[in-house]
């Protein structure tokens, strides 16, 4: 028996800041408003662009592309470097505006928020979530600016809500329930569903699935055993319904840190100096969500577009800085290439809390580790990133810089 949509009143609200860099760029700066503008990784003609301005991609300015290629199209294109402690501050605002409508608030990246009204007191005072959503836009404007806009989406899951907040950019308000749902799907594609990409898409493709009511109106053994072939097909099934089945933390799995180098090498020296700072930026992440971790993963990108990945499960905890650079420092030994490397990424996993250390009552030099990181850590927390740093990290101030990943926004 074919399950129904999900008669319930749609409760979830996905918030969505358009354009999140360029527009705070713009919001802090009148004089680039209304201007072609991107934010690069780099101001260089090599540098990724990070994030475009809506009059930037309206001339074909995508993301992904090098500022080169991004000048070649517009010439004047007003070309940033990322201020990550002004996107940090407006994600700060953007989420204590919203924790005065209900306390269910997910910062699901740096410029997103899911919101969950089921048990929100705005509700019982009678407003509707769509003039809730009206309210907050004007909340932003006041403790963000009047530049900034936000798409907001409502729904009965995070999924629809999603979908919604995507429907008319920027500054939009869309809300899907029980009576427009199909309507919708008829309107957008399977790539405009979140969660579905062009391999997903290829795999509907095959199963005879080619648009969002074809998704909706297969059955559910097809979606589980043809399409997902397992339990993924059930939750489709259910998510495309309006019930909820992402409303939940599976907990961090990794931290790391990834770096695109400016000057291509195969000097072990410069390296091993790279490698310390990915490690002092990935042990501080660690340390500051009170993990430890088992393992350590080094990836390389090499010039002749050749990779190496090598991860090693370590028989100890990996907490200092100190630790986690010796271990990666092996993998970087053992990785042999005569193309020089153009990107490395760090990361630990096998995450265990710190929790309480029980000490030894003779000291041992893995416990004074312990202990000169967490007062490093402390001494930089006070006087700024990197007032304390490890004699290697000598002179890389403006090197590996600090970034804002839109991927996660737990760290924020």
């Amino acid at each position: 028996m074919e399950m129904p949509i999900n008669p319930a009143r749609p409760l979830r609200m996905h918030i969505d800041l358009n354009s999140c860099f360029t527009t705070i760029e713009q919001q802090a700066n009148p004089l680039i408003r209304r201007k072609p503008v991107v934010v690069a990784a780099y101001d260089t003609p090599g540098g990724m662009i990070l994030a475009a301005s809506y009059e930037a991609k309206a001339l074909g300015i995508k993301l992904g592309v090098n500022v080169r290629d991004a000048r070649r199209i517009y010439p004047g294109l007003i070309v940033m470097m990322p201020d990550p402690d002004k996107y940090i501050d407006a994600n700060r605002r953007f989420r204590e505006l919203l924790l005065k409508y209900t306390d269910l608030v997910v910062a699901k990246s740096v410029d997103e928020y899911a919101v969950d009204f089921t048990a929100s007191p705005a509700l019982r005072r009678g407003e509707t979530l769509a003039q809730i959503g009206m309210s907050i836009k004007q909340d932003i404007k006041q403790s963000i600016g009047e530049y900034v806009t936000v798409n907001v989406g409502i729904g009965a899951n995070r999924f629809l809500a999603k979908l919604a907040a995507g429907l008319n950019k920027p500054d939009g308000l869309d809300e899907i329930t029980i009576k427009n749902l199909r309507q919708i799907y008829s309107k957008v594609s399977l790539v405009d569903l979140p969660g579905i990409n062009v391999r997903y898409q290829a795999r509907l493709n095959l199963a005879g699935i080619y648009t969002p009511l074809d998704f909706l109106d297969a059955p559910l053994p097809v979606l589980r055993k043809e399409v997902f072939k397992g339990i993924v097909g059930y939750y489709w099934y259910l998510r495309l319904r309006g019930y909820e089945v992402d409303d939940m933390d599976f907990g961090r799995k990794t931290f790391g840190h990834q770096y695109a180098l400016s000057q291509k090498t195969t000097d072990l020296n410069e390296l091993s100096r790279l490698l310390m700072k990915l490690c002092e930026k990935t042990g501080r992440r660690l340390r500051r969500a009170g993990f430890t971790a088992s393992g350590v993963h080094l990836w390389l990108g090499f010039e002749d577009h050749s990779r190496s990945s090598h991860g090693k499960r370590l028989g100890y905890e990996l907490y200092s800085t100190q630790s986690i650079y010796q271990a990666a420092l092996k993998l970087l030994n053992s990785a042999v290439s005569d193309s020089r490397v153009t990107n490395m990424a760090v990361s630990v996993y096998g995450l265990d809390s710190a929790g309480f250390k029980q000490l030894d009552l003779f000291a041992d030099p893995e416990q004074d580790t312990w202990s000169i990181a967490t007062t490093s850590d402390k001494i930089n927390d006070r006087y700024g990133e990197f007032s304390v740093i490890p004699a290697l990290m000598a002179n890389m101030q403006d090197t590996i810089l600090k970034r804002v990943s839109f991927g996660r926004a737990d760290y924020l």
